[in-house]
């Protein structure tokens, strides 16, 4: 009866949806829409993204086995309730067969009888300098994931800012595309309306038109481009892909206060959470090697337990025993001697990633420096191009609406002026990006935004 149900009202819909056909433009508008900010796709990113969520439960992961480390050194208490019926074989205790038949006993296997038994134990390690360096080693390993962590968060922040900066450039890419075609549908009119006044050719009408339709397919290809990288955009934010970006920041130049390289390697230096990383891996290595050697020493451990036993419950009487174990280790074969071999040589590991982390964030620093300064020319080239370039289109359309010359000159300047768009757009996006960049590489992305 539910199948026939369900079936009838998607006949209905599917009826519905034939009489009266949804546009893709009505699609559009009936997706849900997301106004953003460079700053609100950060917290986005940071609240939903999947890297920064599975770091949160290595975090949660590495805390348990630090807990699992101190919980060998803490006191292990536990219990057990335990009843039996059974037979002893007397024989196999070293009691022959005329011994039992002095004690009375006709065959060496006793009746069956009952033993019940309800006892708690105790096992304490007193005194274990291995599980005293494992813990804190595991410890370090906590620090150590709380530090990739963050370390993922600040990378997450610094992607995200890019896709969001590449979002805005495709943007302007689009409207440069539909200023493009708006300059040329005017030069085409002008082009027509010499043509009909008997100064121009029809040459120059088809020359036009040409610019036009090689302007409207760049439009075209804006288009998809801007559509892609929304989605790349929404993919690192973690949210639903029917929903419909709008951002709200837009592609500028912001002049950035000069700072030494000496002073923003320094800062580098100091603010970089993948070096405190790293040397915490140095400082788990150690502590490794530190447990794996302390296994020559002896350990001491306490052992006890107490209870009631007996043949029946009502009869059972208290027992206990309580004891200290002193282990003296001597030879394994050779297993440890490998194991701290094997230590040492992760320790040597630890030291030379120290350095090539160092030469990263060295390099880093440096590049950004370098992009910044050189975009920062790059735009005041671009803005000074665009003047220029609506000048010469300034001229060249004067030139042939007197009649001084073809359409010539008017294409190459709709071509010169669409390039000096182009640059300007790449120029302020090398800009913020190299902002972004130099941010993360001081590892201050959280002050950027």
């Amino acid at each position: 009866m539910n199948v026939c149900i369900v079936s009838a009202v998607l006949a209905i819909v599917l009826l519905a949806m034939i009489a009266s056909p949804v546009t893709a433009e009505e699609l559009v508008t009936t997706s849900p829409e997301l106004k953003l900010s460079l700053r609100d796709a950060i917290q986005a990113a940071v609240d939903n993204n999947v890297n920064v969520r599975l770091l949160k439960e290595r975090i949660a992961a590495a805390q348990a086995q630090a807990n699992t480390s101190l919980g060998a050194l803490l006191p292990n208490v536990g219990g057990y309730l335990n009843g039996r019926n059974q037979t002893v074989n007397l024989a196999a205790f070293g009691l022959p067969a005329d011994r039992l038949a002095g004690l009375g006993l006709t065959r060496s296997v006793t009746e069956p009888f009952a033993v019940y038994d309800a006892r708690a134990t105790l096992v304490q390690n007193i005194f274990s300098l291995s599980l005293i360096q494992r813990w804190r080693a595991a410890k370090s390993g906590v620090d150590i994931a709380n530090f990739e962590a963050e370390v993922t968060k600040r990378d997450v922040m610094a992607t995200v800012g890019l896709l969001y900066i590449e979002a805005l450039r495709a943007d302007e890419a689009v409207k440069a595309r539909e200023a493009d075609i708006d300059l040329a549908q005017q030069l085409f009119k002008l082009a027509r309306d010499r043509k009909a006044a008997g100064v121009a050719t029809g040459l120059d009408v088809t020359r036009e038109e040409v610019q036009l339709e090689n302007d409207r397919q760049r439009l075209l290809v804006a288009q998809n481009e801007r559509e892609s990288a929304r989605l790349n955009l929404i993919r690192a934010l973690g949210i639903d892909f029917e929903v419909r970006l709008v951002l709200t920041d837009e592609l500028r130049f912001v002049p950035e206060q000069a700072q030494s390289r000496e002073q923003v390697l320094r800062i580098a230096r100091e603010q970089r959470l993948e070096l405190r990383a790293q040397e915490n891996r140095q400082k788990l290595a150690a502590l490794s090697l530190s447990s794996v050697t302390s296994e020559r020493i002896p350990t001491l451990s306490l052992a006890g337990d107490y209870g009631w036993i007996g043949v029946k419950p009502e009869d059972a009487l208290a027992t206990h025993s309580i004891g200290l174990t002193f282990s003296i280790p001597i030879f394994d074969g050779g297993q440890r001697e490998s194991r701290i071999s094997e230590s040492r040589s992760r320790v040597r590991q630890e030291s030379i990633r120290m350095k090539d982390v160092s030469d990263q964030v060295n390099l880093e620093v440096r590049n950004a420096l370098l992009t910044l300064e050189s975009s920062q020319q790059q735009v005041a080239v671009a803005q000074k191009g665009i003047d220029l370039a609506a000048k010469e289109l300034t001229f060249a359309r004067d030139r042939f609406a007197a009649g001084l010359t073809t359409n010539i000159e008017v294409t190459n300047a709709q071509t010169s002026m669409a390039r000096a768009r182009d640059n300007l757009i790449e120029a302020l996006f090398r800009f913020n990006a190299s902002r972004i960049n130099l941010a993360r590489a001081k590892g201050e992305i959280e002050k950027f935004f």
